[in-house]
Protein backbone atom coordinates (compact mmCIF):
# COMPACT_ATOMS: atom_id res chain seq x y z
CA UNK A 1 0.00 0.00 0.00
CA UNK A 2 2.84 2.16 1.12
CA UNK A 3 4.77 1.64 -2.04
CA UNK A 4 1.51 2.15 -4.32
CA UNK A 5 0.91 5.74 -2.45
CA UNK A 6 4.31 6.42 -3.09
CA UNK A 7 3.89 5.76 -6.81
CA UNK A 8 1.52 7.83 -7.34
CA UNK A 9 2.76 10.62 -5.42
CA UNK A 10 5.77 10.33 -7.45
CA UNK A 11 4.28 11.02 -10.67
CA UNK A 12 2.68 13.86 -8.94
CA UNK A 13 5.83 15.09 -8.26
CA UNK A 14 7.32 14.32 -11.97
CA UNK A 15 4.49 16.23 -12.92
CA UNK A 16 4.83 19.01 -11.07
CA UNK A 17 8.79 19.26 -11.82
CA UNK A 18 7.74 18.28 -15.90
CA UNK A 19 9.98 20.31 -18.03
CA UNK A 20 9.64 20.38 -21.83
CA UNK A 21 13.35 21.60 -22.26
CA UNK A 22 16.61 20.99 -21.57
CA UNK A 23 17.47 21.23 -17.59
CA UNK A 24 18.49 24.69 -16.68
CA UNK A 25 17.20 26.00 -19.97
CA UNK A 26 15.99 29.64 -19.87
CA UNK A 27 15.25 32.50 -23.01
CA UNK A 28 15.21 36.08 -23.17
CA UNK A 29 12.03 38.14 -23.57
CA UNK A 30 12.85 41.49 -25.23
CA UNK A 31 9.83 43.87 -25.19
CA UNK A 32 11.27 46.09 -27.87
CA UNK A 33 8.43 45.92 -30.69
CA UNK A 34 6.31 47.96 -32.01
CA UNK A 35 3.36 45.82 -31.29
CA UNK A 36 3.83 43.63 -28.55
CA UNK A 37 2.55 40.40 -27.82
CA UNK A 38 -0.24 40.49 -24.97
CA UNK A 39 2.24 39.28 -21.89
CA UNK A 40 -0.43 36.98 -20.52
CA UNK A 41 -0.33 35.46 -23.82
CA UNK A 42 3.75 35.04 -23.90
CA UNK A 43 3.25 33.84 -20.26
CA UNK A 44 1.19 30.84 -21.75
CA UNK A 45 3.28 30.46 -25.17
CA UNK A 46 6.57 29.64 -22.77
CA UNK A 47 4.37 27.35 -20.17
CA UNK A 48 2.92 25.58 -23.22
CA UNK A 49 6.56 24.72 -24.35
CA UNK A 50 7.41 24.07 -21.29
CA UNK A 51 10.05 26.80 -20.96
CA UNK A 52 10.85 27.48 -17.11
CA UNK A 53 12.85 30.37 -16.68
CA UNK A 54 12.96 33.52 -18.62
CA UNK A 55 15.30 36.53 -18.88
CA UNK A 56 13.71 40.11 -18.87
CA UNK A 57 15.97 43.15 -19.87
CA UNK A 58 13.58 45.88 -17.26
CA UNK A 59 11.54 45.13 -14.61
CA UNK A 60 8.03 46.14 -15.96
CA UNK A 61 4.76 45.81 -14.22
CA UNK A 62 2.64 44.27 -16.67
CA UNK A 63 5.19 42.13 -17.74
CA UNK A 64 6.27 40.94 -13.88
CA UNK A 65 2.37 41.09 -13.22
CA UNK A 66 1.52 38.51 -16.19
CA UNK A 67 4.87 36.10 -14.57
CA UNK A 68 2.65 36.20 -11.27
CA UNK A 69 1.86 32.66 -10.47
CA UNK A 70 2.95 31.17 -13.37
CA UNK A 71 5.59 29.55 -11.37
CA UNK A 72 8.30 30.35 -14.05
CA UNK A 73 11.86 31.66 -12.89
CA UNK A 74 12.73 35.54 -13.97
CA UNK A 75 15.50 37.27 -13.68
CA UNK A 76 14.86 40.81 -14.17
CA UNK A 77 17.15 43.14 -14.96
CA UNK A 78 18.24 46.92 -14.19
CA UNK A 79 18.72 48.93 -17.89
CA UNK A 80 21.66 50.81 -18.53
CA UNK A 81 20.32 53.83 -18.30
CA UNK A 82 19.40 53.67 -14.69
CA UNK A 83 22.57 52.70 -13.13
CA UNK A 84 23.72 55.88 -12.26
CA UNK A 85 20.67 56.10 -9.92
CA UNK A 86 21.11 53.41 -8.39
CA UNK A 87 24.78 54.21 -7.05
CA UNK A 88 22.78 55.93 -4.38
CA UNK A 89 21.64 52.96 -2.02
CA UNK A 90 18.29 54.27 -0.69
CA UNK A 91 17.27 54.33 -4.57
CA UNK A 92 18.80 51.11 -4.78
CA UNK A 93 16.42 49.74 -1.64
CA UNK A 94 13.28 51.62 -3.23
CA UNK A 95 14.46 49.65 -6.71
CA UNK A 96 14.55 46.14 -4.68
CA UNK A 97 11.07 47.05 -3.28
CA UNK A 98 9.67 48.25 -6.30
CA UNK A 99 10.85 44.81 -8.03
CA UNK A 100 11.29 42.42 -6.23
CA UNK A 101 9.58 42.16 -2.41
CA UNK A 102 6.69 43.97 -4.03
CA UNK A 103 6.09 39.99 -6.12
CA UNK A 104 7.23 38.44 -3.15
CA UNK A 105 3.84 38.83 -1.15
CA UNK A 106 2.87 34.89 -0.72
CA UNK A 107 2.41 34.61 2.74
CA UNK A 108 5.52 36.67 3.07
CA UNK A 109 8.29 33.78 2.04
CA UNK A 110 11.49 34.28 0.62
CA UNK A 111 11.46 33.81 -3.25
CA UNK A 112 13.11 30.19 -3.85
CA UNK A 113 14.96 28.95 -6.85
CA UNK A 114 13.63 25.36 -8.55
CA UNK A 115 15.27 22.00 -6.92
CA UNK A 116 17.00 21.25 -10.21
CA UNK A 117 15.61 17.60 -11.50
CA UNK A 118 19.42 15.67 -11.33
CA UNK A 119 18.56 15.73 -7.67
CA UNK A 120 14.78 14.60 -7.39
CA UNK A 121 15.86 11.75 -9.73
CA UNK A 122 18.63 10.44 -7.49
CA UNK A 123 16.13 10.28 -5.25
CA UNK A 124 13.96 7.91 -7.51
CA UNK A 125 16.79 5.68 -8.50
CA UNK A 126 17.67 5.36 -4.74
CA UNK A 127 14.13 4.56 -3.44
CA UNK A 128 11.61 3.51 -6.60
CA UNK A 129 13.96 1.87 -8.85
CA UNK A 130 15.29 -0.80 -6.64
CA UNK A 131 11.38 -1.19 -5.23
CA UNK A 132 11.89 0.01 -1.69
CA UNK A 133 9.42 1.07 0.32
CA UNK A 134 9.29 4.90 0.80
CA UNK A 135 8.63 5.55 4.51
CA UNK A 136 6.09 7.91 5.65
CA UNK A 137 9.38 10.64 6.84
CA UNK A 138 11.76 10.37 3.55
CA UNK A 139 8.15 11.24 1.63
CA UNK A 140 7.51 13.94 3.68
CA UNK A 141 11.16 15.09 3.37
CA UNK A 142 10.03 14.63 -0.55
CA UNK A 143 6.65 16.54 -0.27
CA UNK A 144 8.05 19.35 1.03
CA UNK A 145 10.24 20.01 -1.71
CA UNK A 146 7.15 19.43 -4.12
CA UNK A 147 5.02 22.14 -2.20
CA UNK A 148 6.82 25.06 -2.39
CA UNK A 149 7.46 24.20 -6.03
CA UNK A 150 3.63 24.01 -6.84
CA UNK A 151 2.42 26.62 -4.37
CA UNK A 152 3.82 29.57 -6.62
CA UNK A 153 0.41 31.53 -6.60
CA UNK A 154 0.94 34.50 -6.60
CA UNK A 155 4.50 35.41 -6.54
CA UNK A 156 7.05 35.90 -9.32
CA UNK A 157 9.86 33.36 -8.55
CA UNK A 158 12.78 35.58 -8.93
CA UNK A 159 16.64 34.41 -9.02
CA UNK A 160 18.32 37.16 -10.65
CA UNK A 161 18.84 40.88 -10.71
CA UNK A 162 20.84 41.77 -13.94
CA UNK A 163 22.44 44.73 -12.94
CA UNK A 164 22.65 46.90 -16.43
CA UNK A 165 23.48 44.91 -19.85
CA UNK A 166 26.63 44.56 -21.52
CA UNK A 167 27.67 48.07 -19.99
CA UNK A 168 31.28 47.62 -21.11
CA UNK A 169 30.88 47.34 -24.45
CA UNK A 170 33.74 49.22 -26.28
CA UNK A 171 30.85 51.03 -28.18
CA UNK A 172 29.49 53.18 -25.16
CA UNK A 173 33.01 54.36 -24.23
CA UNK A 174 32.91 53.59 -21.15
CA UNK A 175 30.05 55.59 -19.91
CA UNK A 176 29.38 53.22 -17.25
CA UNK A 177 32.70 52.14 -15.99
CA UNK A 178 32.28 53.91 -12.53
CA UNK A 179 28.52 53.25 -11.68
CA UNK A 180 28.32 49.50 -12.59
CA UNK A 181 30.35 48.07 -9.25
CA UNK A 182 28.24 50.20 -7.13
CA UNK A 183 25.13 49.82 -8.50
CA UNK A 184 25.91 46.05 -8.31
CA UNK A 185 27.04 46.56 -4.93
CA UNK A 186 23.87 48.28 -3.58
CA UNK A 187 21.64 46.21 -5.17
CA UNK A 188 22.85 43.02 -3.94
CA UNK A 189 23.11 44.85 -0.25
CA UNK A 190 19.55 45.74 -0.65
CA UNK A 191 18.31 42.27 -1.86
CA UNK A 192 20.54 41.02 1.68
CA UNK A 193 18.71 43.97 3.61
CA UNK A 194 15.67 42.94 2.35
CA UNK A 195 16.15 39.33 3.69
CA UNK A 196 16.25 37.99 -0.25
CA UNK A 197 19.73 37.73 -0.84
CA UNK A 198 20.47 34.29 -0.12
CA UNK A 199 18.10 32.76 -2.60
CA UNK A 200 18.59 36.22 -4.80
CA UNK A 201 21.50 37.18 -6.63
CA UNK A 202 22.65 40.38 -8.63
CA UNK A 203 24.59 39.52 -11.54
CA UNK A 204 25.70 41.98 -14.34
CA UNK A 205 24.94 40.27 -17.99
CA UNK A 206 28.27 41.33 -19.69
CA UNK A 207 29.55 40.76 -23.73
CA UNK A 208 32.45 38.56 -24.17
CA UNK A 209 34.54 41.35 -25.27
CA UNK A 210 35.45 41.91 -21.94
CA UNK A 211 38.29 39.28 -22.05
CA UNK A 212 40.36 38.15 -24.69
CA UNK A 213 43.34 36.15 -25.86
CA UNK A 214 46.52 38.14 -27.26
CA UNK A 215 46.96 38.19 -30.84
CA UNK A 216 50.16 36.25 -30.38
CA UNK A 217 48.64 33.38 -28.56
CA UNK A 218 45.31 33.28 -29.87
CA UNK A 219 44.00 30.71 -27.61
CA UNK A 220 41.44 29.64 -24.34
CA UNK A 221 44.09 29.08 -21.66
CA UNK A 222 45.56 32.31 -23.01
CA UNK A 223 42.10 34.10 -21.91
CA UNK A 224 42.86 37.32 -19.64
CA UNK A 225 40.23 40.15 -18.86
CA UNK A 226 40.10 43.05 -21.45
CA UNK A 227 43.35 45.37 -20.06
CA UNK A 228 41.68 48.65 -19.78
CA UNK A 229 39.23 47.13 -17.38
CA UNK A 230 41.60 44.55 -15.84
CA UNK A 231 41.03 45.98 -12.63
CA UNK A 232 37.56 46.62 -12.75
CA UNK A 233 36.98 43.44 -13.78
CA UNK A 234 38.88 41.77 -10.81
CA UNK A 235 36.84 43.61 -8.21
CA UNK A 236 33.26 42.89 -10.04
CA UNK A 237 33.93 39.04 -9.79
CA UNK A 238 35.53 39.12 -6.12
CA UNK A 239 32.25 40.86 -5.42
CA UNK A 240 29.94 38.69 -7.45
CA UNK A 241 32.30 35.15 -5.67
CA UNK A 242 31.88 36.70 -2.54
CA UNK A 243 28.05 36.89 -2.74
CA UNK A 244 27.54 33.25 -4.68
CA UNK A 245 26.21 34.94 -7.78
CA UNK A 246 27.11 33.40 -10.75
CA UNK A 247 29.33 35.67 -13.76
CA UNK A 248 26.81 36.45 -16.91
CA UNK A 249 28.17 36.50 -20.24
CA UNK A 250 26.46 36.66 -23.51
CA UNK A 251 28.41 34.62 -26.07
CA UNK A 252 27.43 34.98 -29.91
CA UNK A 253 29.02 32.38 -32.25
CA UNK A 254 26.74 34.18 -35.14
CA UNK A 255 29.00 37.58 -34.68
CA UNK A 256 32.00 35.29 -35.59
CA UNK A 257 30.77 35.32 -38.51
CA UNK A 258 28.95 38.74 -39.37
CA UNK A 259 31.68 41.61 -41.12
CA UNK A 260 34.48 38.50 -41.26
CA UNK A 261 34.21 36.62 -44.11
CA UNK A 262 37.75 35.16 -43.10
CA UNK A 263 36.69 33.08 -40.09
CA UNK A 264 36.16 29.52 -40.33
CA UNK A 265 32.32 29.48 -41.32
CA UNK A 266 31.58 25.84 -39.78
CA UNK A 267 33.22 26.70 -36.71
CA UNK A 268 30.42 28.73 -35.76
CA UNK A 269 28.42 25.37 -34.98
CA UNK A 270 28.84 21.98 -33.01
CA UNK A 271 28.72 19.67 -35.86
CA UNK A 272 32.92 19.61 -36.67
CA UNK A 273 35.39 21.60 -38.29
CA UNK A 274 38.55 19.91 -40.56
CA UNK A 275 40.84 22.25 -38.53
CA UNK A 276 39.96 22.71 -34.91
CA UNK A 277 42.03 24.97 -32.96
CA UNK A 278 44.25 23.09 -30.53
CA UNK A 279 45.80 24.23 -27.25
CA UNK A 280 47.61 22.45 -25.08
CA UNK A 281 46.55 19.26 -26.17
CA UNK A 282 42.53 20.31 -26.57
CA UNK A 283 41.25 20.35 -29.78
CA UNK A 284 38.11 23.07 -29.67
CA UNK A 285 35.75 22.11 -33.07
CA UNK A 286 33.89 24.96 -32.10
CA UNK A 287 33.92 28.89 -30.91
CA UNK A 288 31.38 28.63 -28.36
CA UNK A 289 34.05 26.20 -26.60
CA UNK A 290 36.34 28.29 -27.17
CA UNK A 291 35.08 31.53 -26.17
CA UNK A 292 33.72 29.81 -22.58
CA UNK A 293 37.23 28.93 -21.87
CA UNK A 294 38.53 31.51 -22.72
CA UNK A 295 36.38 33.41 -19.83
CA UNK A 296 37.53 30.59 -17.43
CA UNK A 297 40.94 31.12 -18.28
CA UNK A 298 40.47 34.95 -18.00
CA UNK A 299 38.77 34.25 -14.30
CA UNK A 300 41.41 31.59 -13.44
CA UNK A 301 43.70 34.34 -13.68
CA UNK A 302 42.07 35.99 -11.11
CA UNK A 303 42.24 33.68 -8.81
CA UNK A 304 38.54 32.40 -9.02
CA UNK A 305 38.79 29.47 -11.89
CA UNK A 306 36.07 27.45 -10.25
CA UNK A 307 33.60 30.74 -10.15
CA UNK A 308 29.89 29.87 -11.59
CA UNK A 309 29.57 31.11 -14.84
CA UNK A 310 25.79 31.73 -16.39
CA UNK A 311 25.45 31.99 -20.47
CA UNK A 312 23.01 35.47 -20.43
CA UNK A 313 22.35 34.99 -24.18
CA UNK A 314 23.23 33.08 -26.90
CA UNK A 315 20.93 32.14 -30.34
CA UNK A 316 21.47 32.87 -33.59
CA UNK A 317 19.28 35.34 -35.89
CA UNK A 318 17.02 34.12 -39.23
CA UNK A 319 17.01 37.79 -41.51
CA UNK A 320 18.87 41.07 -41.86
CA UNK A 321 22.19 39.70 -42.87
CA UNK A 322 23.45 37.12 -45.62
CA UNK A 323 24.66 34.45 -42.67
CA UNK A 324 20.81 34.99 -40.38
CA UNK A 325 18.59 32.62 -41.91
CA UNK A 326 15.69 29.67 -40.62
CA UNK A 327 18.25 26.93 -41.59
CA UNK A 328 21.57 28.38 -40.29
CA UNK A 329 19.65 29.19 -36.70
CA UNK A 330 18.25 25.38 -37.21
CA UNK A 331 21.88 24.11 -37.57
CA UNK A 332 22.79 26.05 -34.62
CA UNK A 333 20.33 24.78 -31.80
CA UNK A 334 20.40 21.64 -33.04
CA UNK A 335 23.79 21.33 -32.22
CA UNK A 336 23.57 23.46 -29.14
CA UNK A 337 20.16 22.43 -27.12
CA UNK A 338 21.47 18.58 -27.38
CA UNK A 339 25.19 19.81 -26.04
CA UNK A 340 23.22 21.07 -23.00
CA UNK A 341 21.12 17.83 -22.26
CA UNK A 342 24.02 15.65 -22.18
CA UNK A 343 25.44 18.35 -19.65
CA UNK A 344 28.55 18.14 -22.08
CA UNK A 345 29.99 21.09 -20.58
CA UNK A 346 33.31 22.44 -22.50
CA UNK A 347 37.02 21.18 -22.26
CA UNK A 348 38.00 23.05 -19.45
CA UNK A 349 34.32 23.35 -17.56
CA UNK A 350 32.49 19.97 -18.18
CA UNK A 351 29.32 19.44 -17.11
CA UNK A 352 26.05 21.66 -16.44
CA UNK A 353 25.79 25.08 -17.73
CA UNK A 354 23.12 27.27 -17.12
CA UNK A 355 22.01 28.91 -20.16
CA UNK A 356 19.31 31.67 -21.67
CA UNK A 357 18.20 31.54 -25.22
CA UNK A 358 18.42 34.58 -27.32
CA UNK A 359 15.72 35.38 -27.68
CA UNK A 360 12.13 34.48 -27.45
CA UNK A 361 10.64 36.69 -30.06
CA UNK A 362 11.53 39.01 -32.85
CA UNK A 363 11.79 43.00 -32.30
CA UNK A 364 11.13 45.03 -34.78
CA UNK A 365 11.91 48.36 -32.24
CA UNK A 366 15.34 47.10 -31.70
CA UNK A 367 17.84 49.46 -32.43
CA UNK A 368 20.16 48.28 -35.75
CA UNK A 369 23.01 50.01 -34.92
CA UNK A 370 24.76 46.61 -34.58
CA UNK A 371 23.32 45.01 -37.58
CA UNK A 372 19.80 44.46 -39.25
CA UNK A 373 19.78 41.47 -37.60
CA UNK A 374 19.29 42.87 -34.40
CA UNK A 375 15.30 42.42 -34.96
CA UNK A 376 15.21 38.60 -35.94
CA UNK A 377 17.02 36.77 -32.99
CA UNK A 378 13.71 35.53 -31.97
CA UNK A 379 12.90 31.72 -31.77
CA UNK A 380 9.50 32.99 -32.86
CA UNK A 381 7.97 35.27 -35.04
CA UNK A 382 6.46 38.82 -34.31
CA UNK A 383 2.91 37.23 -33.85
CA UNK A 384 4.19 34.50 -31.72
CA UNK A 385 4.59 32.03 -34.32
CA UNK A 386 7.00 29.63 -34.54
CA UNK A 387 10.22 30.09 -37.16
CA UNK A 388 11.47 26.29 -37.39
CA UNK A 389 11.56 22.80 -35.57
CA UNK A 390 13.19 22.76 -32.82
CA UNK A 391 13.31 20.53 -29.62
CA UNK A 392 14.06 22.36 -26.19
CA UNK A 393 14.61 19.04 -24.64
CA UNK A 394 17.89 18.24 -27.21
CA UNK A 395 16.80 15.18 -27.88
CA UNK A 396 16.51 15.66 -31.26
CA UNK A 397 12.98 15.13 -32.03
CA UNK A 398 12.97 18.37 -33.61
CA UNK A 399 8.67 19.52 -34.57
CA UNK A 400 7.72 23.37 -34.52
CA UNK A 401 6.65 25.08 -31.50
CA UNK A 402 3.68 25.19 -29.72
CA UNK A 403 2.73 28.75 -30.80
CA UNK A 404 1.16 32.13 -29.29
CA UNK A 405 -2.68 31.44 -28.99
CA UNK A 406 -5.67 34.07 -29.28
CA UNK A 407 -3.58 36.41 -31.09
CA UNK A 408 -5.84 38.59 -33.92
CA UNK A 409 -4.41 40.23 -36.41
CA UNK A 410 -5.79 43.72 -38.56
CA UNK A 411 -7.59 42.85 -41.98
CA UNK A 412 -6.01 40.92 -44.26
CA UNK A 413 -5.30 44.15 -46.49
CA UNK A 414 -1.92 45.00 -47.79
CA UNK A 415 -0.02 48.93 -49.29
CA UNK A 416 1.62 48.23 -52.64
CA UNK A 417 2.91 50.12 -55.09
CA UNK A 418 0.59 51.71 -56.95
CA UNK A 419 0.58 50.43 -60.89
CA UNK A 420 -1.15 52.74 -62.30
CA UNK A 421 1.75 56.21 -61.16
CA UNK A 422 2.98 58.29 -63.73
CA UNK A 423 5.60 59.75 -61.89
CA UNK A 424 7.73 57.64 -60.08
CA UNK A 425 10.53 60.79 -59.64
CA UNK A 426 9.81 60.87 -55.61
CA UNK A 427 9.43 57.26 -55.67
CA UNK A 428 12.91 57.19 -53.77
CA UNK A 429 12.34 59.48 -51.09
CA UNK A 430 9.13 57.83 -50.16
CA UNK A 431 10.66 54.60 -49.60
CA UNK A 432 13.31 56.15 -47.33
CA UNK A 433 10.49 57.55 -45.29
CA UNK A 434 8.80 54.51 -44.95
CA UNK A 435 11.70 52.50 -43.80
CA UNK A 436 12.99 55.29 -41.64
CA UNK A 437 9.90 54.58 -39.92
CA UNK A 438 8.88 51.15 -39.91
CA UNK A 439 10.86 48.10 -40.20
CA UNK A 440 12.63 47.21 -44.16
CA UNK A 441 16.06 45.21 -42.51
CA UNK A 442 14.53 42.09 -44.51
CA UNK A 443 15.33 44.14 -47.48
CA UNK A 444 19.23 44.52 -47.19
CA UNK A 445 21.93 42.30 -48.84
CA UNK A 446 21.67 38.63 -47.81
CA UNK A 447 18.03 38.82 -46.21
CA UNK A 448 14.98 36.94 -47.10
CA UNK A 449 13.42 39.95 -49.44
CA UNK A 450 16.52 40.81 -50.93
CA UNK A 451 15.87 39.52 -54.26
CA UNK A 452 12.87 41.87 -54.94
CA UNK A 453 12.90 44.16 -57.96
CA UNK A 454 12.86 47.75 -57.43
CA UNK A 455 8.78 47.85 -57.62
CA UNK A 456 8.76 45.09 -55.10
CA UNK A 457 11.07 46.97 -52.81
CA UNK A 458 8.84 49.93 -52.88
CA UNK A 459 5.48 47.45 -52.09
CA UNK A 460 7.51 46.41 -49.22
CA UNK A 461 8.52 49.18 -47.92
CA UNK A 462 4.87 50.88 -48.49
CA UNK A 463 3.66 48.13 -46.85
CA UNK A 464 5.56 47.91 -43.29
CA UNK A 465 4.84 51.16 -42.93
CA UNK A 466 1.13 51.36 -43.71
CA UNK A 467 1.14 47.76 -40.77
CA UNK A 468 3.43 50.29 -38.56
CA UNK A 469 0.25 52.67 -38.48
CA UNK A 470 -2.02 50.12 -37.69
CA UNK A 471 -3.63 50.46 -41.90
CA UNK A 472 -4.46 53.62 -41.48
CA UNK A 473 -5.85 54.64 -44.69
CA UNK A 474 -3.80 57.79 -44.92
CA UNK A 475 -0.53 55.95 -44.15
CA UNK A 476 -0.77 54.25 -47.72
CA UNK A 477 -0.49 57.20 -49.98
CA UNK A 478 2.98 57.90 -50.39
CA UNK A 479 2.07 61.52 -52.82
CA UNK A 480 -0.43 59.28 -55.02
CA UNK A 481 2.40 56.43 -54.99
CA UNK A 482 0.77 53.72 -53.28
CA UNK A 483 -2.53 52.03 -52.83
CA UNK A 484 -4.03 49.11 -50.85
CA UNK A 485 -5.24 45.62 -52.01
CA UNK A 486 -6.56 42.69 -50.30
CA UNK A 487 -4.66 40.32 -52.07
CA UNK A 488 -1.59 39.14 -50.55
CA UNK A 489 1.70 40.33 -52.52
CA UNK A 490 4.24 38.11 -50.69
CA UNK A 491 6.84 36.87 -53.01
CA UNK A 492 8.80 33.49 -51.90
CA UNK A 493 10.30 33.77 -49.06
CA UNK A 494 9.49 37.37 -48.80
CA UNK A 495 6.91 37.75 -46.23
CA UNK A 496 4.25 40.88 -46.66
CA UNK A 497 3.59 40.73 -43.00
CA UNK A 498 -0.38 41.84 -41.97
CA UNK A 499 0.08 43.28 -38.25
CA UNK A 500 -1.26 42.48 -34.57
CA UNK A 501 -4.00 44.03 -33.64
CA UNK A 502 -3.10 46.48 -30.97
CA UNK A 503 -6.61 47.21 -30.20
CA UNK A 504 -8.03 43.63 -28.94
CA UNK A 505 -9.46 43.13 -26.17
CA UNK A 506 -6.80 40.59 -25.37
CA UNK A 507 -4.03 43.79 -25.46
CA UNK A 508 -6.53 45.26 -22.38
CA UNK A 509 -5.39 43.52 -18.67
CA UNK A 510 -8.42 42.76 -16.61
CA UNK A 511 -9.75 45.37 -14.36
CA UNK A 512 -8.73 43.01 -11.22
CA UNK A 513 -5.32 43.04 -12.39
CA UNK A 514 -5.10 46.16 -13.20
CA UNK A 515 -6.54 47.03 -9.39
CA UNK A 516 -3.64 44.46 -8.04
CA UNK A 517 -0.69 46.16 -9.67
CA UNK A 518 -2.28 50.01 -8.21
CA UNK A 519 -2.67 48.39 -4.91
CA UNK A 520 0.89 46.85 -4.56
CA UNK A 521 2.55 50.47 -6.30
CA UNK A 522 0.79 52.40 -3.37
CA UNK A 523 1.87 49.83 -0.91
CA UNK A 524 5.93 49.49 -1.76
CA UNK A 525 6.44 53.61 -3.25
Amino acid sequence: MVRRVWFFSWVLFVWLLGCGCVEGLGVNWGTMASHKLPPKAVVQMLKDNGIQKVKLFDADSTTMGALAGSGIEVMVAIPNDQLAVMTDYDRAKAWVRRNITRYNFNGGVTIKSRLRMKESLEFYNHHVANSEEVKIDEWKKISSIAVPIADTHPDTRNRYVGVGNEPFLSSYNGSFLNVTLPALQNIQNALNEAGVGDTIKATVPLNADVYNSPESNPVPSAGRFRADISELMTQIVQFLNKNNAPFTINIYPFLSLYGNDNFPFDYAFFDGVSNPIVDNGVSYTNVFDANFDTLVSSLKAVGLGDMTILVGEVGWPTDGDKNANSNNAYRFYNGLLPRLAANKGTPLRPGYIEVYLFGLIDEDAKSIAPGNFERHWGIFKYDGQPKYAIDLSGQGQNKLLVPAKGVTYLPQKWCMLNPNAADLSKLGDNINYACTFSDCTSLGYGSSCNGLDSQGNASYAFNMFFQMKDQDELSCYFEGLATTTTQNISQGNCNFMVQIDSSSSLWRPSLVASSLVMVLTFLFL
